[in-house]
């Protein structure tokens, strides 16, 4: 069933498509409904595609208006997911917003809480006084959370075409990440570990070698999977020249991440306007000659090589570093908690709760002021933008002087790269369009936040 509005834009009125046949496809029927449209001699049939489908990694609705099994027109319908995250954060402090944000792209949550970070420590003017070791804690993080999320978008775009290893794989790969991430953050997904001015806390000792340890058998299911399909004839036959959107599509779309890249862009914040100290690490930005659904994974790939070199290169300075700070030495603004790593788990450190408690009554004052009420931000606006895994993330943060956002705005990289999907899809088969969706690799808790 379809909107007035959705026939409306194609010349077509109620009163014509009145009294003709709709179908419900269940899944492993369409062969019965094409052979029956063909009976009735349709020139056209339209079809829902969602509001759920896997490949989304959410929940999205497409309209699809077919030609036999050629797709003329396809309408991209979000907002099932819709959270009211941006306007939730209105109501929490500056602090409490990490949460809020690392919500947003589930798959790849990290890269929002340095965004939004990155906006606040810009609204208080304290960008030049990030510790250096937090900015290496926040760059190793971050590529972690680069190579969790292409192993998905990799993983779930060729379950989709029926290579359920890919998938197996992927989710082997990103389990040694998830590791990782939970020892330093304490958390898998939704780590809530950055904040402004720093990180939450300092890695534990030994947890270099830990992560030396990890990075071999992430980069062999890295590997493996380039094994399957990097000159997989099957494979390159079925993605080659397909969900293909040119380069001035591409930037009239305001498409960025691996989409632009695939085309031969090298477009990538991290090298034309770095952050967190980007700039003082090698590595390379990988492009192609087209966009289509092989380029996008072979970037998707030489990114995930490119992350685990950068990853080895913040092991190193970590281990240079011992001992330094990783909150800024402001007290009015860096968060006041001290964590510990017990045997039931992380929680408080139970020498700085015995210290302020039993020996400072200001530190305990204090303390209680910054969990419950936060800090000041001086009014005004600031914006951000980091390279996530999708592509370009901003976040334009407002202060009216308060200790919580008047407005926060983000400018999410899925929400646009599906804007292409319309373009990608049209003149192709329907199998096809599914590939196009799946290559754009869309996070519906970034597009309806």
């Amino acid at each position: 069933m379809t909107t007035p509005e959705f026939h409306a834009t194609r010349g077509v009125t109620d009163a014509e498509i009145e009294g003709l046949p709709a179908f419900t496809s269940m899944g492993g029927d369409w062969s019965n409904i094409s052979e029956e449209v063909v009976q009735l001699a349709q020139d056209r049939i339209v079809m829902n595609l969602g509001p759920v489908h896997p490949s989304t990694h959410g929940v999205l609705r497409l309209v699809c208006e077919l030609d036999g099994e050629y797709v003329r027109q396809v309408e991209a319908q979000t907002g099932f997911l819709h959270t009211g995250i941006e306007k939730s954060m209105e109501y929490r402090t500056w602090t409490q917003g990490v949460a809020y944000a690392t919500r947003m792209d589930y798959v790849a949550s990290i890269f929002q809480e340095v965004g939004y970070c990155l906006a606040v420590e810009k609204l208080l003017g304290i960008e030049d006084r990030i510790p250096k070791r937090a900015n290496v804690i926040r760059v190793m993080l971050m590529e972690l959370q680069r190579l969790a999320s292409h192993y998905i978008a990799i993983g779930s775009s060729f379950n989709e075409l029926g290579a359920t290893t890919m998938m197996t794989l992927a989710l082997r790969g990103r389990e040694d990440v998830f590791r990782i991430l939970e020892r330093i953050t304490g958390q898998r997904m939704n780590n809530s570990f950055m904040r402004p001015g720093g990180v939450l806390e300092d890695v534990d000792p030994g947890c270099t070698d830990y992560i030396r340890e990890l990075l071999p058998k992430i980069r062999l299911a890295c590997d493996e999977m380039f094994g399957i399909v990097g000159a997989n004839p099957i494979v390159v036959s079925r993605c080659k020249d397909v969900a293909v959107l040119s380069l001035p599509a591409l930037v009239a779309l305001g498409q960025t991440g691996p989409g632009i890249r695939a085309a031969g862009v090298p477009l990538d914040l991290r090298k034309t306007m770095p952050y967190c100290d980007y700039e003082t690490y090698e590595f390379d930005v990988p492009v192609y000659d087209k966009s289509d659904a092989l380029n996008r994974t072979y970037v998707r790939f030489d990114e995930m090589f490119q992350s685990i070199r950068i990853i080895y290169q913040c092991v190193e300075r970590l281990e240079k570093t011992v001992g330094d700070p990783v909150m800024i030495d402001d007290k009015k603004i860096a968060w006041p908690a001290k964590l510990a790593l017990g045997e039931d788990g992380q929680g408080t450190d139970p020498e700085h709760v015995k210290r302020i408690m039993g020996t400072n009554m200001e530190e305990l004052i204090h303390h209680f002021k910054m969990a419950t009420e936060g800090f000041r931000v001086p009014a005004g606006q600031g914006f951000a933008m980091i390279e996530h895994a999708k592509g370009i993330w901003g976040c334009h943060a407002v202060s009216d002087g308060g200790n919580r956002p008047y407005r926060i705005h983000v400018d999410d990289p899925s929400y646009r790269n599906l804007q292409g999907m319309s373009m990608m899809a049209e003149g192709g088969l329907i199998a096809d369009a599914i590939v196009a969706l799946a290559v754009i690799d869309p996070v519906m808790g970034g597009v309806d936040r």
